[in-house]
């Protein structure tokens, strides 16, 4: 167990973010937020444009194992792209159930600081040198970040994983 996890033992959502964030030097905005029901509405909810989302989606590998892969506000996860710079044959979506087993958060608020395991992260090309918004661990909260810091505290690779929706 990390030292990180250590210290995020029995803290959950946003304050299991804000503790890992912190353990890493990571300077996070969390703050509230309402529901919205499309990507749009919650741009102008919070105040950015729709690509300064950043969905955080948990990908299952056929080995079992996970990995995240952060692609912003109206783009997808290009598969071949993906499998290709992962090295695999297959990848999918975990259901929703196993996300949370995978993370430790369900959908909708999954991010990888935090998380239960730290699965290696892959960050869409398009989202460096940004001030973006994530997910914070549990429903109603989302947090501002430096993507550069956010990439370097996660060790994270950047490569070209999405298309357009």
């Amino acid at each position: 167990m990390s030292t990180a996890e250590a210290d995020n033992e029995g803290l959950t959502g946003h304050a299991r973010v804000a503790a890992d964030a912190a353990a890493r030097g990571l300077d996070v905005e969390i703050f509230p937020r309402p529901a919205a029901s499309s990507l749009a509405e919650a741009a102008a909810l919070i105040g950015v444009d729709p690509s300064d989302i950043v969905k955080s989606l948990v990908v299952k590998r056929s080995d079992g194992t996970f990995l995240f892969a952060l692609v912003p506000g109206g783009r997808s996860i290009s598969w071949p792209k993906l499998r290709s710079l992962v090295g695999v044959n297959k990848l999918q979506m975990p259901p929703p159930d196993v996300a949370l087993s995978a993370t430790g958060y369900e959908r909708g608020t999954i991010t990888p600081l935090g998380s239960t395991t730290p699965w290696p992260v892959f960050v869409d090309s398009t989202i460096p040198g940004r001030r973006v918004a994530l997910g914070a661990g549990e429903h109603g909260f989302s947090m501002f970040v430096e993507a550069d810091a956010l990439i370097a505290a996660l060790a994270a690779t950047v490569a070209d994983i999405s298309v357009l929706e």
